[in-house]
């Protein structure tokens, strides 16, 4: 590592790389076993209604649409997995990108499930952790799966990000 730049291309890189991974996981998801992915414009219309003080929606499908709310949504949702793998460098050490391994990866992977949880399903009118969603268990079993695959995608993103230096060094 040679600074702060190269911890905010490593953050990038494997949140990326990670949130792929996790999109990639909700497609299949959605083809093999029928599980609706997230609806990124909803989540973009949760994110646009903010700055306009309004953080709780009774549910987010009866506010408003808002222009532009899936590319919203998808920003988020980028910016979230890159932040969540500075996260993971700023707990677990930059030093994790010379030799990923998989539990530090997991531990941000699955902790990162807590802003569903405690936000974003809250603030779109399903309460904490779901609780008010027709089938909450699923629900709650769905985030945490979706997020340890997140976590996965973290500790292959590393190693991806790790290679592709390694290859790059070679010219």
């Amino acid at each position: 590592m040679n600074g702060k730049l190269d911890i905010v291309r490593c953050a990038i890189a494997i949140g990326v790389g990670a949130t792929l991974v996790m999109d990639l996981w909700m497609f299949l998801r959605k083809r093999l076993f029928g599980i609706a992915a997230l609806d990124h414009a909803l989540v973009g219309r949760w994110f646009a209604y903010l700055p306009r003080g309004r953080f709780r929606h009774t549910p987010i499908t009866a506010s408003p649409p808002v222009p532009g709310e899936r590319i919203v949504g998808l920003l988020a949702h980028y910016a979230s997995g890159i932040a969540f793998s500075g996260l993971l460098l700023a707990v677990f050490g930059v030093d994790w990108t010379r030799q990923p391994t998989l539990v530090p990866a997991l531990v941000v992977g699955i902790g990162s499930v807590a802003a569903p949880f405690l936000l974003m399903q809250p603030g779109m009118g399903m309460g904490i952790a779901a609780r008010l969603a027709p089938r909450p268990a699923l629900a709650r079993l769905n985030s945490l799966v979706t997020h340890a695959v997140f976590g996965v995608g973290l500790y292959a993103a590393g190693w991806t990000m790790k290679a592709v230096d390694l290859w790059l060094k070679d010219f």
